[in-house]
C-alpha cells in the first residue's frame, strides 16, 4: 500500500455541529478499522486538517476523502490528496530515485 496525504482546507468555521462531528469520527473509525488510516488531525492554524491514508491507488485514497462527511456535507471547502514518496534510511533519503535526479541542478 502507497500513501496519500489528503489536506482538508477551507474550514467553515462556525459551522460544526455535534451530529456531523460524530459522522465524521465514525467514518475516521471505520477507515481505522479497514486499515486505510495511518494518522490525521486538523492544523493548529484552525483552517486545514490532514489525512495519511493507505491506499493501493489514489483514485481509492480520493473516494476514501470524498466519503468523509466533513467533505461531503462541506464543513471543509476543497481538498487535495497527493502521493507521499517516503524518504527514509532504507531508500538513501530518496537520493537514487528518478524524480530526485530530474530535480538536481547540474552544478
Amino acid at each position: 500500500m502507497q500513501k496519500f496525504v489528503a489536506i482538508l482546507k477551507g474550514k467553515k468555521r462556525g459551522e460544526l455541529n455535534k451530529i456531523l462531528l460524530i459522522r465524521h469520527i465514525e467514518h475516521l473509525k471505520k477507515l481505522n478499522e479497514e486499515g486505510n488510516l495511518f494518522i490525521c488531525g486538523p492544523f493548529k492554524d484552525n483552517d486545514k486538517a490532514m489525512q495519511i491514508l493507505l491506499c493501493e491507488t489514489i483514485e481509492e485514497a480520493i473516494k476514501l476523502v470524498e466519503s468523509d462527511p466533513f467533505i461531503k456535507e462541506g464543513y471543509y471547502a476543497t481538498y487535495e490528496v497527493n502521493e507521499l514518496i517516503e524518504a527514509k534510511e532504507e531508500n538513501n533519503w530518496l537520493m537514487e530515485i528518478p524524480q530526485t535526479k530530474h530535480n538536481l541542478t547540474k552544478h
